[in-house]
């Protein structure tokens, strides 16, 4: 799940501190020095704007320096996906800091056993007292972890219990098929809590300050240096036990805005790996074969627009509908996207299988969208604004445009508004804007996951429709804690039946989530988060 963007334009940082030629200069003879085969040189275009994936504000890439650095409980099992890419295996649950875990026969708590040998990178021990100082962090620090915890019911410090040095109990407030596997999501990381509490204070007794520029993790990495807007260098735990020892030493990570330079850098040798191209230059990289790309439809994702329900005009059924078929759903395939993700509209009318997405059952039709603007009370048009996050200006700003021309085929007047990508987040949480073009990915791959966090009444942060609709929370509730497998497989059909039928969101495609790589490069992973797992790689 995309975490939210800091408070600041780091992208005027990264302009105004690092001049692209300059950096791709110094590039080879560097990652040379440090030994090319056990150096992972990664070129991205936004680094870390903090080192506490659970602070206010932490952007999407924190979340790669969480999970490299710090272990959790658990961790998923890996599978390979029919092309032949390894994936993390939402089914699957193996060990990480805790070297095995048992239910209770009553399945209401579970006991973890940790690895005595495990240490943090200062060389302390870590404890069960770590471990639940961590989880009641997690669940007492606000905003997204704690909302986050919630999914799998993790919800009050009285759960978490230190049996012994190195035994730990989760005690539940109810059976939820997703507590374990929320276990193993990027949020509840293991943190030293000694370490933590001296930098404390009575006003952030979480040391979320310190946090923020500090690491007091015991992952396979740790924080050698953090120049923010500029570079990241992680070296490798060698007393690491939670897992096999990783193959690259040290991994740098530089924040190169410009694509172009990026891309030059990748295909000239001077860098190892990359994402964030734009679709049409994926395109052209697979095309031309001179290094490799891994391309992944993002499970549990969608591009849609949120249409805000809770206030007019936008609180029209009707008119929500008449937008969704007008959208100009295959010319966005095809001109912004260049077919680099899975279309979602042009779906069977009855919703026959408990998936998500899905293709909704809306095509491209003015004549049906005027009608249902006309039954609407909207014959004669009407005047909105269409927000967009600049940062994902590649895809979004064409994808605005096609929507505004075809929008204005009904009568709809949309200007089109561009919300810097350091505000985007603090933005929709306002939940005032009219139309917002948005990407959502659960971490968790279920459909009542997705729509526990965006359509239901509890209106989470992601819920940037604000959708209220009592039958639909029963809908998610019963899909998320029944036991009984048709009971589930009715309950998801029927609340997907409902968001088709309500259009919070229009949605418009699946992403894919492509990276490219040097041919030598071995050991990508493809997980959830979408960040690198840099303990599996290795070079050739």
């Amino acid at each position: 799940m995309s975490a939210s963007p800091f408070d600041i334009n780091r992208r005027d940082l990264v302009l105004g501190g690092l001049g692209a030629a300059g950096l791709t200069a110094i590039t080879p003879s560097f990652a040379r020095a440090q030994g090319r085969s056990e150096t992972l040189l990664v070129v991205q275009e936004l680094g870390p704007n903090s080192l506490d994936m659970q602070g206010v504000g932490s952007n999407q890439t924190v979340n790669g320096l969480s999970w490299n650095c710090y272990d959790r409980l658990l961790t998923y099992a890996s599978r390979t996906l029919p092309d032949g890419t390894v994936s993390y295996d939402r089914e699957k649950l193996e060990p990480e800091l805790a070297e095995s875990w048992e239910v209770a026969a009553d399945g209401m708590s579970c006991t973890f056993k940790l690895r005595k040998d495990a240490k943090f990178h200062d060389g302390t021990p870590v404890t069960a007292k770590d471990v639940k100082w961590s989880f009641d962090r997690a669940v007492k620090v606000g905003g997204f972890p704690t909302f986050q915890m919630s999914a799998g019911s993790l919800e009050k410090p009285e759960q978490f219990v230190v049996v012994d040095d190195h035994t730990f109990r989760i005690d539940y407030v109810r059976k939820d098929k997703m507590l374990l596997f929320n276990v193993a999501v990027v949020v509840p990381f293991i943190i030293n809590s000694e370490l933590a509490k001296k930098n404390a204070t009575a006003e952030d007794p979480w040391a979320l300050a310190w946090l923020r520029t500090n690491e007091a993790g015991g992952g396979a990495y740790r924080i050698e240096s953090w120049k923010p807007g500029s570079e990241t260098v992680l070296a490798r735990f060698d007393d690491w036990k939670s897992g096999p020892l990783p193959k690259i030493r040290r991994v740098i990570a530089r924040d190169v805005p410009s694509a172009g330079t990026r891309r030059a850098m990748l295909e000239r040798g001077d860098a190892d790996i990359s994402s964030g191209f734009a679709p049409r230059d994926f395109e052209q990289i697979i095309k031309e074969g001179k290094v490799k790309v891994s391309g992944v439809p993002i499970p549990n994702a969608l591009w849609y627009v949120a249409l805000n329900t809770a206030k007019p005009p936008f609180d029209n059924v009707k008119l929500r509908q008449a937008i969704a078929w007008a959208m100009p759903y295959e010319q966005i395939q095809s001109s912004a996207f260049f077919g680099r993700a899975v279309p979602m509209y042009g779906g069977a009318a009855d919703v026959s299988k408990p998936v998500w997405p899905q293709p909704s059952p809306y095509v491209t039709d003015l004549d049906k969208a005027k009608a249902l603007m006309k039954e609407a009370g909207f014959e004669s048009g009407l005047e909105t604004t269409l927000s967009l996050d600049t940062g994902t200006a590649t895809v979004g700003e064409p994808t605005a445009i096609l929507i505004q021309e075809s929008l204005a085929k009904i009568g709809i007047k949309a200007s089109i508004e561009k919300i810097p990508g350091a505000n985007w987040r603090t933005t929709l949480n306002k939940k005032e804007l009219p139309l917002a073009l948005n990407r959502f990915s659960g971490w968790l791959d279920y459909p009542e996951y997705y729509f526990y966090w965006n359509f239901h009444g509890n209106n989470s942060i992601f819920n940037i429709s604000s959708y209220q609709n009592k039958a639909m929370d029963a809908l998610i509730d019963r899909a998320r804690f029944t036991a009984n497998a048709a009971e589930y497989e009715k309950a998801v059909k029927d609340f997907i039946t409902l968001c088709m039928r309500d259009v919070p969101v229009v949605p418009l495609n699946q992403p894919i989530h492509d990276v490219a790589m040097q041919k030598a490069i071995t050991g990508y992973e493809f997980w959830f988060h979408r960040e690198p797992d840099y303990r599996q790689f290795a070079k050739g």
